[in-house]
């Protein structure tokens, strides 16, 4: 009995939905704001009204696709050069997806609401979920994640909205520095792990990602990250190896 009444009691999920408000106010929401801001006066600049600008942010959801959305507009380029680029600027995705998604089928009776909650997923979502989640009942992440997701979107919305007004007050290098905020964000957050996989990809990204812009300005982000990758991928799953054998 004793044991029984010194055990935690689990969670209820309005606890939950309340702890993923409150980890997405602060830095995270600062973040996705101040990139979107950057976005917004790019936008503009681009020829991108505040509606489709807006539209860009919550329907993308993805920096490297909507700097991709407005340049390509601002040249004048068909649809499906649009389309394609901005599929590629977020095909980091993809994998991102297919890996985290499960994590919220628990008890999940409609498993259509899966298409719903990728839409919140970005890199700053994806972060927060994979540190709170050892914390937090299976059935109820999703409610976390709902939460501290919602909550980046509007802030994103919001700060392309301020952004795209105050283009005239903004110099293009500093909406354009913005833009940087939330990589930023994401790379400390990161550096806080203490998965050696983790660790050893931000150096390889960091180490590979100006040198391969030196060699190729338009190929050179992609191919630093599939090489930078696959080789720290490769390097762990040698060492991992060479461990089981020991």
């Amino acid at each position: 009995m004793k044991e029984a009444d010194n055990q935690t009691p689990e969670p209820t999920a309005r606890a939950v939905v309340l702890r993923g408000c409150r980890d997405a106010f602060g830095l995270p929401v600062v973040a996705v704001a101040g990139g979107m801001a950057g976005f917004g006066s790019l936008a503009r600049d681009s020829g991108l009204g505040l509606g489709a600008a807006i539209t860009a942010s919550v329907g993308v959801y993805g920096l490297p696709g909507q700097v991709a959305f407005a340049e390509l507009y601002a040249s004048g380029a068909e649809l499906f050069a649009v389309i394609l680029a901005v599929s590629m600027g977020n095909v980091r995705f993809f994998p991102m997806a297919v890996a985290f998604m499960p994590l919220l089928r628990a008890d999940l009776r409609r498993p259509a609401w899966l298409f719903a909650l990728v839409q919140l997923l970005s890199v700053t979502s994806w972060a927060a979920a994979l540190r709170a989640f050892p914390d937090v009942p299976a059935p109820l992440r999703r409610h976390y994640f709902a939460a501290f997701g919602l909550v980046c979107l509007v802030a994103g919305a919001i700060g392309t909205a301020a952004g795209h007004v105050a283009t005239g007050a903004l110099p293009r290098p500093v909406a354009l520095g913005l833009i940087f905020l939330n990589p930023l964000f994401i790379g400390l957050l990161l550096a806080d792990t203490r998965v050696t996989m983790t660790i050893l990809a931000l150096i390889a990204g960091a180490v590979a990602g100006p040198a391969f812009h030196l060699v190729s300005a338009d190929w050179g982000v992609l191919a630093a990250g599939l090489i930078a990758g696959s080789a720290v991928f490769f390097f762990t799953e040698a060492r991992l190896r060479r461990g089981r054998r020991a």
